[in-house]
């Protein structure tokens, strides 16, 4: 353990990443830094699943709350703030944990971002006023149609994603795949990876009891005291968009609980599909012990 590390932890949403997190930052007496997107946002912590107030006492936590959804705030932002951060924080201890399940922003750190091509204003406009007019329905068929392998891996339900990977398409004629390089930036610090897995029917039965948990703690509740901001891209999110639906007379509440846990199902698989790409993620059963993890990664880390 010469050298500084960032250990990163992934796998699809309700896994049980979080309690991982914190038991490899008590073992190494660590940091830790959020990647998930959502959990910047301190308006949002139920629907988000922001780590309980014994957890976050357990372990220093960065990018957890610290922003409002008022506030813009990018991937390549994100990526700008955690390379400023990190220096600082192997100054203290030369292992740092990193855990989220927002994809792209965890790649953002390890990898780096892709040059992509600029879109002009009048495509952005046009394609505006085409979603505005058509519905998110239309911005995903419309990925599906030009780009299907990133629509596997994307998440549906963020139009800004959607919107930006088409005009990519319409201004360049190429998919994000062919746009992407496949060249990490070099870093200055040893990256591993350790990904927490389960048999589908286990994983999508832990997300159905994870949705309930979240609506008896008061998530409708949340909804209702974002409503007024539903628009926002914080807010294109799996939990808060179906009840928007609700509140609008779109679907009953039942309707509304079937789609949250239907989509966010549909979002850990999307989920997988990406991490499964990369080869360096060292993958444990969900149900294996904390403390072994730790001893192997330990070991690891020793070489």
């Amino acid at each position: 353990m010469n050298k500084n590390t960032l250990l990163c932890i992934v796998g699809p949403t309700g896994i049980g990443k979080t309690a991982l997190s914190i038991a490899f930052a008590k073992a190494y007496n660590s940091s830790i830094i959020s990647s998930d997107s959502r959990q910047f946002y301190k308006e949002m912590t139920i629907g988000t699943a922001v780590p309980e107030e014994d957890e976050l006492a357990a372990a220093h936590h960065y990018f957890i709350q610290n922003r409002s959804i008022l506030e813009s705030y990018s991937v390549g932002d994100f990526e700008r703030d955690v390379m400023l951060l990190l220096p600082e924080l192997f100054k203290k201890n030369n292992i740092v944990i990193m855990v989220g399940g927002s994809a792209l922003y965890e790649k953002a750190v390890t990898h780096g971002l892709d040059d992509l091509p600029d879109v002009s204003v009048k495509i952005q406009e046009e394609l505006k006023e085409e979603a505005a007019t058509k519905g998110i329905v239309w911005l995903q068929e419309e990925l599906q149609k030009n780009d299907p392998e990133y629509f596997e891996t994307v998440d549906i339900h963020n139009s800004h994603r959607l919107l930006r990977a088409i005009g990519i398409f319409r201004a360049s004629g190429k998919k994000m795949n062919e746009l992407r390089t496949g060249k990490a930036q070099e870093r200055d610090f040893n990256i591993v990876k350790i990904g927490l897995e389960a048999s589908r029917e286990d994983l999508y039965d832990r997300i159905n009891k994870r949705v309930d948990i979240m609506l008896e703690r008061g998530l409708e509740d949340e909804a209702r005291l974002l409503e007024k901001h539903k628009n926002l891209n914080a807010l294109q999110t799996v939990g808060y968009k179906e009840l928007f639906g609700f509140f609008d007379g779109n679907h009953d509440y039942e309707d509304a609980v079937r789609l949250i846990k239907r989509n966010t199902r549909r979002f850990a698989k999307r989920q997988l599909t990406w991490y499964r790409k990369d080869l360096i993620v060292n993958w444990f059963h969900y149900k294996t012990r904390h403390t072994e993890i730790v001893q192997r990664v330990s070991e690891k880390l020793m070489e």
